[in-house]
């Protein structure tokens, strides 16, 4: 019986053993994936800064576009008036030329 008894002992220890060889190949897995973790992390880090400068790219040109705009209008503003001041001048030399020719 004692005999049996380290033979299954022998047989668990060996087992142990073979299965402890066993861990260093899923050991070197996982440190791969630890490395493969810690790029992806980086990665991830450097693509949020860029979305981030590229966002705020984005908002400095809305800004110089709504300040084009801005301008924009305002010549259209003054275009309009300075057309309008234009088509009363005209208007008013019209009827100083009818004037003198009806006298």
């Amino acid at each position: 019986m004692k005999s049996a008894i380290i033979k299954v002992a022998a047989v668990a220890a060996f087992t142990m053993l073979a299965g402890c060889q066993d861990l260093k190949p899923l050991q070197a897995e996982v440190d791969n994936l630890k490395q493969q973790v810690s790029r992806l992390q980086s990665d991830l880090s450097a693509a949020k800064s860029a979305a981030d400068s590229a966002n705020a790219a984005a908002q400095s040109a809305s800004s110089t576009a709504s300040g084009a705009q801005s301008a924009a209008n305002q010549a259209l503003a003054a275009a309009q008036a300075s057309q309008s001041c234009c088509d009363a001048t005209n208007e008013k030399i019209d009827r100083m030329f009818r004037r003198s020719i009806s006298k």
